[in-house]
């Protein structure tokens, strides 16, 4: 009785509108605007756009996984409460901790970005002064209400999209001579060894960039718990945003490779405080926006903001789900009268604001958490295509209908297979360098994220003796959307 109370205090107030940009947001940010030169300049414009297409394909497959789950069993824990219940509750446990973890480590980064950020027109300004300002807001967005949450993504996220739209016009009138001067047309994708640079070792390491750009979209997944009709919006938000995403990156990576050689050290950025050079300013500067600069360190202001925001969502509902499994202290189980896990976003608050300290005073202890939290993402991935597989399987053991399905994922079994596969080509292709020199140091660095899931997991095996769920015993049961909605 008592689980059902606090789930019904939930409130589903988020539409698709919040969902649609929840999930474009999450995945738009200095992945594209800066670090997407690197990816050209690495691997060719040839090997950028293959890496970026090839990424975009398993996301969407994952989506489309998650999002049958989803509208199946719409819960604030998504694929962790999957895990636990259509794979092995071990699995769950891990993957829930590892997802938190990510994310609360995440939240630390972005609100130290937000300082760099912030540096480029304050530069004598203490940087701490930012970060603490950029972790208040954001408690505060979180703490009043998840439709407060929602609605600021839904704005941040809309800045982004604008812009990258205007970049695209911007870019394209820019090829073809009517901005900028001269039309360069597609000279650069035969540029020395253009379109394709460095063959498939180099091409791999692209994938993992790319990889690494389109984290964030499973945030649709975590808000399936707090959505008003997850029958009708994830569905609707799954096909937006695959097309818009794939659209976006795509289409700007052409425009990239089309106005700057792949051979430009302009390129070589790839973090927040490379502004000047970014890919994007650049554009804008060759069409004749003289601050160019200063708008695009707005809008990447504004995509880390809406990254941390999402950050500190993913995060405090994730362990509200775990303490609400008995996996996390019971006290972060706890509602507020407005619906929000206070407890829990004190928790995840407090963990990134340990983390951003010792980004200042320890720097040694936070380049081993990033290091830990590095591949976290795709272990998340890894984990939605494994429990995909495992929930359809269930279904046709259990001789059910997949009429009962609210929404149909395309093409499984190849969509969590191929997913899977290629999530595992990402994780080895994290670091293959270290391999191939045997850098001890370097490969533990790289790859810490694995063997902290594999303790997390095999620490709640042996304490609790549990085994993979034959498919018959999975629980399949629907989730009654109606009774657990707030009016």
């Amino acid at each position: 009785m008592e689980a059902k109370k606090v789930t019904r205090k939930v409130s589903r107030t988020l539409k698709t509108r919040h969902l649609s940009m929840i999930a474009l947001g999450g995945s738009i940010g200095t992945g594209l605007f800066v670090a997407s030169g690197s990816a050209i300049s690495t691997a060719g414009p040839g090997g950028a756009l293959a890496a970026y297409i090839g990424i975009g394909v398993m996301v969407y497959f994952l989506m489309t996984s998650l999002g049958e789950m989803a509208t199946y069993l719409p819960v604030t824990g998504s694929f962790a409460t999957y895990s636990s219940r259509f794979v092995d509750p071990a699995f769950g446990f891990a993957m829930g901790w590892n997802y938190w973890f990510n994310w609360a480590i995440t939240l630390a980064v972005d609100v130290s970005t937000v300082a760099l950020v912030m540096k480029f027109w304050f530069p004598h300004i203490p940087t701490w002064i930012f970060s603490m300002v950029a972790l208040l807001i954001i408690f505060a967005i979180n703490a009043f209400s998840v439709l407060s949450f929602g609605e600021a993504e839904y704005w941040m996220s809309l800045i982004k999209v604008v812009t990258v739209i205007i970049f695209l016009v911007v870019g394209f009138l820019t090829i073809i001579g009517i901005m900028g001067g001269h039309a360069v047309g597609l000279e650069n994708f035969v540029y020395h060894k253009a379109p394709f640079v460095g063959g498939i070792p180099t091409l791999l390491s692209v994938f993992v960039v790319a990889g690494f750009s389109f984290q964030g979209t499973e945030l649709i997944g975590i808000t399936a718990g707090e959505s008003a009709t997850p029958e009708k919006s994830i569905p609707k938000a799954i096909k937006q945003v695959f097309w818009r995403i794939l659209l976006f990156y795509i289409l700007s990576i052409f425009v990239i490779a089309c106005l700057i050689p792949y051979t430009s050290s302009n390129l070589l950025g790839s973090s927040a405080s490379d502004i000047t050079i970014s890919p994007f300013t650049l554009v804008f500067k060759r069409a004749g926006l003289a601050s160019a600069a200063s708008v695009m360190n707005a809008v990447i202001l504004t995509s880390v903001i809406s990254a941390a925001n999402s950050g500190m969502y993913a995060s405090t509902r994730m362990l509200f789900s775990l303490a609400h499994h008995g996996n996390a202290p019971r006290i972060f189980n706890k509602l507020n009268t407005r619906g929000v896990p206070f407890y829990a976003l004190l928790g995840t608050t407090a963990v990134g604001l340990l983390t951003f300290f010792a980004s200042v005073y320890g720097t040694r202890i936070y380049s081993f958490l990033l290091s830990a939290s590095g591949l976290t993402g795709f272990i998340a991935w890894l984990g939605i295509a494994i429990s995909h597989y495992r929930f359809r399987k269930a279904f046709k053991v259990q001789g059910m209908s997949l009429d009962n399905l609210r929404y149909r994922a395309k093409w499984f079994p190849f969509g969590p297979l191929l997913s899977f596969v290629l999530c595992v080509l990402v994780i080895i292709g994290q670091d293959l360098k270290s391999f191939a020199n045997w850098d001890w140091q370097a490969i533990g660095v790289s790859y810490m994220s694995i063997p902290l899931f594999l303790i997390l997991f095999f620490y709640y095996k042996i304490k609790y003796h549990t085994k993979m769920i034959p498919l018959q015993e999975v629980d399949l049961t629907p989730h009654d959307i109606a009774s657990k909605k707030v009016e």
